[in-house]
């Protein structure tokens, strides 16, 4: 997908952190002409802009006027407008195909904006599996809990992503070393309990249980149906 043209240059950290953390492709600009006019623009032009209105709301709205106005208007526009301002919205729909309210929760924006390019018929991106509190993000080999970004090793990923991927499913130690490993690694089943060991201390108190020991068996991740609820 072709990167989003965002405003103001530099981009709030804080956005920019969402976007980077769900592989999302952006760029930068101070003024609509600089993004329309720029030397770097993709020849198919760009997936979309998004406009923080939120330091410089005069500004913000300005610059989603001259997009809407453009002879070669980016779309769609989405416009991120702080809660006190919500009202802004309503009387200037016309200059955004989205809007998002800052502060949002964290994840929130690139799961947004991944909805927003689906409904445009652009390509979704990143590919995400969810479960629960877990976002497993594919393209960047990254994970949030509760919206915060997990510290993983590769292959702590790895598992993890493949317990997401196959949710309520028991696989044995062996199952998951030649399934998540490979069939050439020639570790013990021990490298898989030290893993899951290692998860389950990332995952926190809270949340350690989603990883399951199957007694005499081996592991399952989250509830199967038979699960009591």
């Amino acid at each position: 997908m072709e990167p989003l043209a965002c405003f103001p240059d530099p981009f709030p950290a804080g956005l920019s952190r969402e976007l980077n953390m769900f592989g999302i492709k952006w760029v930068s600009f101070s003024t609509a002409k600089e993004a329309l006019e720029s030397a770097d623009k993709p020849v198919d032009g760009w997936s979309g802009a998004i406009v923080s209105t939120v330091v410089d709301h005069e500004s913000g709205w300005s610059i989603c006027r001259s997009l809407r106005v453009s002879d070669d208007p980016i779309s769609p526009i989405v416009v991120v407008v702080s809660a006190d301002r919500i009202r802004e919205v309503e009387m200037r729909d016309e200059l955004f195909d989205e809007f998002i309210v800052f502060p949002f929760t964290d994840g929130e924006l690139g799961i947004r904006l991944g909805h927003i390019f689906w409904k445009e018929g652009k390509n979704r991106s990143p590919d995400l599996l969810s479960s629960g509190p877990l976002l497993v993000n594919t393209d960047t080999y990254q994970a949030l809990l509760d919206g915060k970004p997990m510290d993983l090793t590769f292959m702590e990923y790895e598992l993890l992503k493949f317990f997401v991927l196959n949710q309520g499913k028991v696989f044995t130690r062996h199952a998951l070393l030649s399934r998540v490993w490979g069939y050439e690694y020639y570790g013990g089943a021990r490298t898989v309990d030290v893993h899951v060991r290692r998860l389950r201390a990332k995952l926190g108190e809270e949340h350690a249980g989603l990883i399951q020991t199957v007694r005499s068996v081996g592991y399952r991740f989250g509830l199967n149906r038979w699960d009591k609820s």
